[in-house]
């Protein structure tokens, strides 16, 4: 393995074996090394004081002394766009809102196997996003609408329907299954989804679901 190309990561979990199994893990891959290990979010912090930024971050939520939404947000807040991918479990989703607000890339399920672990490494360090699959299924299966307004980077707002089809497509349903809510045509929802994401800049459901709960139109 070439470590000097090798990405750097770090590891910020309060439980040693998941810790060491996950680095185990990961530096047998040929893209990512893990550099750095914290068991809260303080000893996050100065890591990334003293050592310098990675260019993955894996946090878990749950952890004493400083949590992960403490750590990400004060990370955040001193290095916008560092890359961060949440380690969730089952049950967490009210703390998702806050976790995508304050910026983090990414959310993986703690029982995924390696592969994910590296997919979603691989999108957040390339400077997208990743969304566990099931956990986004878990996610939308709570959505609801808050009927809000949202003004997107461009100054353009979206429209009442646009705003129903993205709610819908948060959801989980297909352009023609959309349609058929709305009495509609799939074309025409065709058309309105390609609005969305050219208004939004967003290239898929996962980013369309961030860029919705980040803009409070729907709640958790």
């Amino acid at each position: 393995m070439n470590q000097v190309a090798s990405k750097k990561v770090i590891i910020v979990d309060d439980h040693t074996l998941f810790r060491n199994g996950l680095k185990l893990l990961i530096n047998n891959t040929s893209d990512f090394r893990v550099v750095g290990e914290a068991a809260d979010g303080r000893m996050f912090l100065d890591m990334l004081e003293s050592d310098g930024l990675p260019d993955v971050v894996l946090l878990d939520i749950n952890m004493p002394e400083m949590d992960g939404i403490e750590a990400a947000e004060a990370a955040l807040s001193r290095y916008p766009g560092l890359p961060i991918i949440t380690l969730s479990m089952y049950g967490e989703e009210d703390y998702y809102f806050k976790m995508v607000s304050s910026g983090v890339k990414g959310f993986v399920l703690k029982n995924s196997d390696i592969q994910e672990v590296v997919d979603a490494m691989e999108s957040v360090a390339a400077g997208g996003t990743y969304f566990s699959q099931e956990l986004l299924v878990n996610l939308v299966s709570n959505l609801r609408s808050t009927g809000s307004s949202s003004i997107v980077s461009d100054g353009e707002i979206l429209s009442e329907r646009e705003r129903e089809i993205l709610f819908l497509i948060c959801k989980g349903l297909s352009n023609q299954e959309i349609g058929e809510e709305l009495f509609i045509s799939k074309r025409t929802v065709d058309k309105h989804r390609a609005n969305i994401l050219a208004k939004t800049n967003c290239k898929n459901t996962a980013n369309l679901v961030v860029f919705a709960i980040k803009n409070h139109l729907v709640e958790i």
